[in-house]
């Protein structure tokens, strides 16, 4: 779930806790200091907040070129829309984060003022794509934080996870708007496999994410605390509260915190803030006029989205933004029943023509992803061994720019065991090297060749239990232990012969020399 940060200015621009903090040496009492506040330049701001979110680096214009993007539109005409921001005194910020309804406190002070300068200043075009997007994501978010009985305002904590898009990717391996390491996102029941990641549905994320909030909020009892924990882990910030002598409060424990959590928090409050303040600093959000009314129907066999948006007359990529959880846009129905999202217009539309849909180009695109064929094992064995998982083993060759992450992400595994698997010591490996991966294929195989006539997946074979896996790795561990054995007392008798040679012939010297001088 927490991804990586990156430093703006390099090491120079840690923000260093002694020019905000004073601390008393004697009980470490760390407070903010100072009630008035220089007005920073835009040029030093990114140097005192130090470690800000990945996804304020994210290129505007590549994301303005996303399909959803051409429903953006300016539609407040009231609203005064400036390249520069306006200036604000410190009363005045304190003022508007006092009369904003929310249940989580919006404190102020100089870390807070500098992330909404990073927003109101250098960051104005994001913020204008982040409200369009609000408009399709922020509904579904706050009926499903009022189900959980949760403060609203924690829907702003995806701005700074994911810029709200739906199929964000961290360089850890987080992904989905609330940006769900994989372990994590299964503790919270995610499904994650090589077809399916429900880190990258809105609806499933989110109630994973509620159900987060809820734990921490019962383990901490302090929301700036939980969001501390949603980004570092609640390990690193019980860790904290030891070091800081017991004190629980997020601004006396900020020094002990992880330096990319130190400034979690203050961008959540800056994010609230300047989605609630926009006009004030001449920022006019876009508005879109993406319907975002749809229904859902069930999918119960193994079906592509290309076939329904091509029978159904839908967009392709209108699909591919209500379901971003088909990795692959492969449904895979026959396994279980899954839900399939549509216009409200094509439900109807769906249901009538299920069996065109299923039937057409079929052969062509679902030629690649054909269902598992398993040998059932017998009613004895089934009673001597309990039932396995069923995986693929397949051989991946790494491309160029991949990590350990990626492919995890594609595959739906962790790095962790792709390293386990191919004894990797780190996360990066060359281009090139194939790497043997045991995937959950999500009730496909990776069988023939694309329409295109490119290869469905890299070699793969035929499915086999853990256990006889890990007996057949037993078997060519002891193997190569063998060929290891018998190099190496090949070379040792090489070694022998060589010096038994030698000896002989400095023998035949001597006899020689002897025979000269007799």
């Amino acid at each position: 779930m927490k991804k990586l940060f990156f430093t703006v200015l390099g090491a120079a621009s840690l923000i260093a806790p002694s020019t905000l903090f004073a601390q008393d040496d004697d009980d470490h009492n760390t407070q903010i200091i100072g009630e008035d506040y220089s007005i920073l330049s835009t040029d030093s701001t990114y140097e005192d907040v130090g470690l800000i979110p990945e996804v304020l680096d994210e290129n505007v214009r590549a994301l303005l070129q996303s399909w959803h993007a051409k429903y953006f539109s300016q539609s407040d005409p009231y609203c005064i829309d400036h390249d520069e921001n306006a200036p604000v005194s410190d009363d005045v910020y304190r003022d508007r984060l006092s009369r904003m309804a929310t249940i989580i406190p919006m404190d102020y002070n100089p870390i807070v003022r500098n992330c909404i300068s990073i927003y109101a200043d250098r960051r104005r075009e994001l913020v204008r794509y982040v409200m369009a997007m609000a408009d399709l994501y922020f509904p579904l978010f706050e009926q499903v934080l009022d189900q959980y009985d949760l403060p609203l305002e924690l829907k702003y904590l995806a701005i700074i996870e994911s810029n709200l898009n739906p199929r964000a990717y961290s360089r850890a391996g987080a992904a989905g708007i609330w940006q769900f390491m994989l372990p994590t996102g299964k503790l919270f029941g995610l499904e994650i496999n090589s077809l399916i990641d429900q880190r990258l549905d809105p609806i499933a994320s989110t109630h994973a994410a509620c159900k987060y909030f809820k734990q921490m909020y019962a383990t901490f009892g302090d929301w700036y605390l939980v969001l501390a924990s949603y980004n570092c882990g609640p390990g690193n910030v019980n860790k904290a509260i030891r070091r800081a002598g017991g004190r629980t409060s997020f601004w006396e424990i900020y020094p002990y915190l992880p330096r990319e959590t130190r400034s979690y928090v203050p961008f959540f409050i800056a994010a609230t803030y300047i989605m609630t303040y926009h006009c004030e600093h001449n920022i006019c959000p876009m508005r879109t006029s993406l319907s975002v009314a749809t229904d859902t129907v069930m999918v119960d066999r193994l079906m592509h989205l290309r076939q329904v948006a091509d029978v159904l007359n839908v967009d392709i990529e209108m699909l591919r933004t209500f379901n971003p959880q088909y990795k692959r846009e492969i449904i895979p129905g026959h396994i279980k029943p899954c839900v399939l999202k549509l216009p409200v217009a094509a439900t109807y539309a769906y249901i009538d023509k299920k069996d065109t849909i299923s039937a057409y180009r079929a052969d062509e695109l679902l030629a690649a992803y054909l269902p598992k064929r398993y040998t059932e094992p017998s009613s004895d064995d089934q009673e001597d061994k309990p039932s396995e998982p069923k995986t693929e083993m397949i051989r991946y060759t790494v491309k160029s720019g991949e990590n350990l992450y990626t492919i995890a992400n594609k595959y739906g595994v962790t790095a962790q065991n792709i390293r386990k698997w191919n004894n990797l010591r780190t996360n990066r490996v060359p281009r090139g090297k194939r790497l043997t991966i045991y995937v959950d294929t999500g009730g496909v195989t990776y069988d023939g060749k694309r329409a295109d006539g490119s290869e469905a997946g890299e070699n793969t074979y035929t499915a086999r239990p853990a256990s006889r896996r890990t007996a057949m790795s037993t078997r060519a561990r002891t193997a190569a232990s063998r060929k290891a054995a018998a190099r190496k007392k090949a070379t040792a008798q090489k070694k022998s012969k060589k010096g038994a040679t030698t000896k002989k012939g400095a023998a035949g010297k001597k006899t020689t020399k002897a025979r000269k001088r007799r």
